[in-house]
Parts: structure tokens; C-alpha cells; sequence
């Protein structure tokens, strides 16, 4: 298997071959970065991320661009043509690639729900909470991205999927209390799926294998491990047999410390007579 830290640093994007695009664009109507981001009234590093690939270029802006350099619509055409996996954030791209074709994943989550668990209005609230802000088209942009994603759970042939949930995350009070209930009632009709598991981590635990954060585990169909991170800017792909060992072991013990799946269920039952 390829690293998948090499493919991270080899990929070339849409992103990449628009911003290529702008720059010819821009350089056939005798402009400098300089002078095309004064006449959009936006900073010269606004361009210039855009023509590296590293900022994705928006519809809006594509139609301003388009305007300015008489392209008859080209950037906006080339930006809606934009596979939706290329509209997640590039840290998070190579995971959800190997997610979509995963045939077992296993997921523990301290903070919120898994995001392939999560309701509609869920997900727009978790990335309403971001700082700073997305705007509101690259906020719903997001949403409908992870709402493509959870497609995997009608995927044949069938994932096996394991998720481990802290208590914490379902009486947190985030939000209000309809999204919260529709969230809980959400999981309960998820537990349902003969190829899904959920157990909930106690709030009262004497001792915890995860308080190092979240983490994703992921078989490929030809059999490869891989183990996925995220923290504050940072995320990492592990396909390092040895490292990959360490957090599956972790995982094994996380199953071993949370409710059973019939308690789990039962929990959720009962916060959904409590709210």
C-alpha cells in the first residue's frame, strides 16, 4: 500500500488545476495578483492562495472573477464540476476516500456524535460553532458533504460499524433541546442496524483508556489498517503497522470500559423519557 502520508503530500487537487486556471486567466488580461485582488477588493494573499490550491475558490467569487476577467463563465462552471470529496477540508480528503470503501470502521468520539451519525440539523449546528466563522455557502457546503458521506450506510456490500460515544456528549446541553432530542432518537433508530454497534461510555468511570481524544479505525477492502486522528489543526493517516496496533488495542480496551450495547440502548432510552 502507498503511504498515506505520501499520497497526502502527491495529491494534486481540482483546487490546484483552478488555481491554475485563474493564473492564466489573470496573466492573458495583463494582470498582476496585486492588481486583480485590488480590483475584487481582496488581499493579494486571497489570490494567491487560490491560484496555489491551498484556499478553494468559491462560487460567488468564481462569478465575481469571471466578471472581472471576461471569462464567459469558465471559473464557476470549473468550480460547481468540483468533486464533493474535494469540498471537505484537504487535511480530512485521503480519510473520507478510505472511509467510502472501508469494510470495517471503528469509531470512538468524545466531543460530539461521529459525524456519520449525525442528524442534518446537528451537523449545521457543529459547524456553526467553528472559529472563525464559515460562511454561510462554505457552511452548507460542509453539511451537505457530511450528509454524503453517511450514503456509506446504505453501501453494499455492507460496512461493519462500531462506534463508542461518551455519556458526556449526550446530556451535553449544546444547542437546543429538540436538535438534542432528534440527535438521541437519531442514534436509537442507528442501533437498529444489524451491521452497526454503539456503546456509550459512563460519565462514572473509575479509570479510561481514551483520554488522549478520539480516533478512527478503518480496514480496506484489500485488508490494510489504517488509524485516523484529528485534533486543533492537526491531522494524521497511520498506516504504520505499529502505530496502527497501538490504537486498535487502545479501542479493544475503550469496548471492554463502555456499557453493553442492550445498556447502551436502555440509556438512550431514558434520556429520551427524561427530555
Amino acid at each position: 500500500m502507498h503511504s498515506a502520508k505520501n499520497k497526502k503530500t502527491k495529491r494534486v487537487t481540482s483546487w490546484h488545476l483552478i488555481g491554475a486556471q485563474l493564473a492564466a486567466f489573470r496573466r492573458a488580461a495583463g494582470l498582476t495578483q496585486t492588481a486583480l485582488a485590488d480590483r475584487a477588493c481582496v488581499g493579494e494573499d486571497t489570490i494567491a492562495s487560490i491560484e496555489q490550491g491551498r484556499r478553494a475558490l468559491q462560487a460567488d467569487f468564481a462569478a465575481q472573477l469571471d466578471e472581472l476577467l471576461d471569462t464567459k463563465g469558465a471559473l464557476s462552471v470549473a468550480v460547481a464540476m468540483v468533486p464533493q470529496k474535494e469540498r471537505f477540508p484537504a487535511f480530512v480528503q485521503d480519510f473520507v476516500e478510505y472511509e467510502q470503501e472501508a469494510v470495517t470502521l471503528l469509531w470512538y468520539e468524545n466531543q460530539v456524535v461521529p459525524g456519520l451519525l449525525q442528524t442534518e440539523e446537528y451537523a449545521r449546528f457543529v459547524f456553526s460553532c467553528l472559529y472563525p466563522p464559515l460562511e454561510d455557502e462554505q457552511l452548507e457546503e460542509w453539511v451537505a458533504g457530511r450528509l454524503d458521506r453517511q450514503k456509506l450506510l446504505e453501501r453494499r456490500p455492507r460496512p461493519m460499524l462500531h462506534f463508542i460515544l461518551e455519556e458526556g456528549i449526550l446530556r451535553s446541553e449544546i444547542g437546543d433541546r429538540s436538535m438534542r432530542r432528534k440527535q438521541i432518537q437519531h442514534l436509537r433508530q442507528c442501533m437498529e442496524l444489524p451491521f452497526l454497534g454503539l456503546q456509550i461510555m459512563p460519565l462514572r468511570l473509575p479509570k479510561h483508556a481514551g483520554l488522549a481524544g478520539s480516533m478512527v479505525l478503518l480496514e480496506t477492502p484489500d485488508h490494510d489498517h489504517l488509524a485516523y486522528v484529528e485534533a486543533q489543526l492537526v491531522s494524521v493517516l497511520h498506516d504504520d503497522p505499529d502505530d496502527v496496533s497501538v490504537l486498535q488495542q487502545k479501542y479493544g480496551m475503550l469496548r471492554s470500559q463502555a456499557l453493553s450495547v442492550e445498556n447502551s440502548a436502555r440509556l438512550l432510552d431514558d434520556l429520551l423519557g427524561e427530555s
